[in-house]
């Protein structure tokens, strides 16, 4: 699958977070290639077509507290989704980023996979990759 889209790229990050862990908005706005595209990372997965595919309640402020319109349901939504992949939560009620927030090697991991997405050219004809 080629990504052709900015919203699809962001959906295609969102999918490689693991089970159990938690990206920021900035950092899946990095994995872009920007970390001002926080924002438009947000409104991009409050338009989030389906839950089911990409899993955007493991998306979570730079504190670790969940969006207060999640689009699914509420913060209260968001909460039970990450509890239910074994996600905790500290006193204050934000996500323990110490460990469940994804590390560097997993971020550098999703950086890779999102790569080799964007390059699927023709191997024979990488100049020309509509010949075939």
């Amino acid at each position: 699958m080629k990504i052709s889209s900015l919203a699809e790229k962001i959906y295609a990050a969102v999918r490689l977070i693991p089970r159990g862990k938690v990206a920021s908005y900035s950092q899946i706005a990095a994995l872009m290639g920007n970390c001002n595209l926080r924002r438009y990372v947000g409104n991009a997965l409050h338009k989030n077509p389906s839950n089911e595919i990409t899993p955007c309640h493991r998306v979570v402020n730079a504190k670790g507290a969940c969006s207060g319109s999640f689009a699914f349901g509420g913060s209260d939504v968001q909460r039970q989704k990450l509890e239910a992949e074994g996600v905790t939560f500290g006193p204050d009620g934000f996500v323990d980023l110490t460990k469940h927030g994804i590390t560097r090697d997993d971020f550098e991991m999703m950086s890779a996979d999102l790569h080799k997405l964007e390059i699927q050219e023709n191997p024979l004809f990488p100049a020309f990759p509509n010949l075939l």
